[in-house]
């Protein structure tokens, strides 16, 4: 009935009519695709990021030692946020020592700096050339972190 009167009146308007119920039509059979796409692509990324951690390099004595200040630096950085994410994060409810070895980690750690841990670390692999295969992570656990904590009792 209103294409009727919209013909009458105005043969451009029946027209302009026409293509506005067209346009409805199509966006309503667009949004059940674009949410099947939508899901489609977020199945692919969780499947993706699943497979893409195991692909992530262990940082060892020998990309350490083979990285610059600046490269070193970074790495420090990152360990950084992490804690300081981790610890934002558990403010109002943090996880027990046995659960997260984060807090431990910057208990440990209280009162170093980037340069001194970073010389700390270059100390170790120099005096240790045959253990260039450690994690980086596990040496700066075990080499200052633990010891940190033994200190900051």
């Amino acid at each position: 009935m209103l294409e009727s009167i919209a013909k009458r009146i105005d043969p451009d308007a029946a027209w302009q009519f026409e293509n506005a119920i067209f346009m409805e039509n199509v966006m309503t059979t667009k949004r059940p695709l674009r949410t099947a796409m939508f899901l489609a692509c977020m199945t692919l990324a969780v499947a993706w990021g699943n497979a893409g951690a195991a692909d992530i390099p262990v940082i060892t004595g020998e990309h350490w030692t083979a990285s610059s200040a600046e490269v070193q630096k970074a790495y420090l950085i990152g360990i950084a946020n992490l804690i300081q994410v981790e610890t934002a994060y558990y403010a109002g409810n943090p996880p027990t020592d046995n659960q997260n070895f984060v807090p431990r980690l910057a208990k440990g750690l209280q009162g170093q700096t980037l340069d001194s841990l970073r010389e700390d670390l270059n100390r170790w692999y120099a005096g240790n050339p045959d253990r260039l295969q450690r994690p980086v992570i596990e040496t700066l656990w075990f080499e200052m972190a633990v010891p940190g904590l033994q200190k900051n009792k």
